[in-house]
């Protein structure tokens, strides 16, 4: 079993701004999503873990080494998929996972021919081995960043914001890949896409301005909403007046009606019911600390 502990990390940058406020969490095995909007400190908190920047404060314990003391430790047992992955041009996939395995220290021309050929079979590119990974679709790629992510057998494996420009078939089927990875590792998943972490994962955080908002299990965050969600559809030009009666967490154009979404513990007038959803619970927690 992999463990991570977060303990009151918090990172300020050079030209004073907070990215990462007393920070705590506990991760272990299986998939975590980690969800917030654009500019909530996601990447700051990703690259501050893998080792790529010094926290101002607080430690991070991965498997019961202190992370800040001995950042090797974590980047040894890592894979990173980061937002913008960048691949070498005219040059094929195994050559580039190749040279990747070298640079991780499988040396073992055997071994590092077995992995590679193992990895581009699991994200389904052997096909496409000697092909130039710069003409590559874009999920394509995104597969190819899982390859060169499990290189050398990771036991924690962090991709942030993975999806991004994916179509619906693509998205699924990496969303796929990544859930068969997670069984022995830890995956944190990174993203402002609600709906990935009500599929994949089995423990989440939200987060915004760099604090933690909530975290739990998000079957649990939407079952605390239960009777708690209305909905009704207006005229957008009434959206001022309702704002100012009702704590209004979500709103949606549909064929020139506004339809709201309002968090109350009772039934406000002329509103009806709505199954809660994860999307809900991300709403509500972002307008109850704006």
């Amino acid at each position: 079993m992999n463990t991570l502990t977060i303990n009151q990390l918090s990172l300020t940058y050079k030209n004073g701004f907070q990215a990462i406020k007393n920070i705590s969490l506990e991760i272990g095995n299986g998939m975590f999503g980690l969800l917030g909007p654009n500019g909530a400190g996601k990447s700051s908190l990703m690259k501050t873990i893998v080792g790529l920047q010094k926290p101002t404060s607080g430690s991070i314990v991965f498997n019961g080494t202190d992370v800040s003391k001995d950042p090797d430790h974590i980047k040894k047992n890592l894979g990173f998929l980061p937002q913008d992955f960048g691949v070498y041009p005219k040059v094929s996939a195994y050559d580039l996972l190749e040279h990747i395995a070298i640079l991780k220290g499988i040396m073992n021309r055997s071994e590092r021919k077995n992995q590679i050929m193992n990895l581009l079979e699991k994200v389904n590119l052997l096909d496409f081995k000697n092909k130039e990974v710069h003409t590559f679709s874009g999920g394509m790629k995104q597969r190819f960043g899982v390859a060169q992510a499990l290189l050398g057998d990771p036991k924690i494996i962090i991709v942030d914001e993975p999806t991004a420009g994916l179509d619906p078939e693509e998205r699924n089927r990496f969303n796929s890949l990544l859930n068969d990875i997670s069984k022995d590792v830890i995956v944190i998943l990174s993203t402002h896409l609600v709906e990935d972490v009500r599929n994949l994962c089995s423990e989440m955080a939200i987060m915004n301005k760099g604090h933690i908002l909530r975290k739990g299990n998000p079957n649990e965050l939407i079952a605390e909403l239960e009777h708690k969600i209305w909905s009704k559809s207006i005229d957008k030009h009434e959206l001022e007046h309702y704002q100012s009666d009702y704590r209004i967490i979500s709103r949606q154009l549909v064929e020139r009606e506004l339809h709201i979404t309002t968090f109350s513990e009772e039934q406000p007038k002329d509103f009806i019911p709505v199954t809660p959803l994860l999307e809900h619970v991300y709403f509500h927690t972002l307008t109850q600390n704006p």
